[in-house]
């Protein structure tokens, strides 16, 4: 079992906490990452949260609905992504 050292950091103003960096490498918590935070007593468990694949659809949804695309705009510009991405990765004169 890992050692846990205990880590103090300070809530700022507007509720915001910074989670150290070597425990966002070693638990994997980029920027965007989203934890649940589940309270115990008077303590807080803070982990990481894996987006399931309901919470996934529901996401893409949402922010499809917000920038006003459908599924089929987003569906018919693939095609373009991916041979601007294959000049962007291989260059202008491959071909597949």
């Amino acid at each position: 079992m890992n050692e846990a050292k205990t880590v103090t950091a300070e809530v700022k103003t507007r509720g915001q906490l910074t989670i150290p960096k070597k425990i966002r490498e070693k638990s994997h918590i980029d920027e965007g990452s989203i934890v649940s935070i589940l309270p115990v007593g008077d303590s807080l468990i803070i982990t990481p949260k894996k987006l399931g694949l309901d919470e996934a659809r529901r996401e893409l949804r949402r922010l499809l609905k917000s920038s006003g695309f459908s599924a089929d705009d987003l569906v018919a510009d693939l095609d373009s992504e991916r041979d601007n991405f294959f000049r962007e990765t291989y260059g202008k004169n491959k071909k597949i």
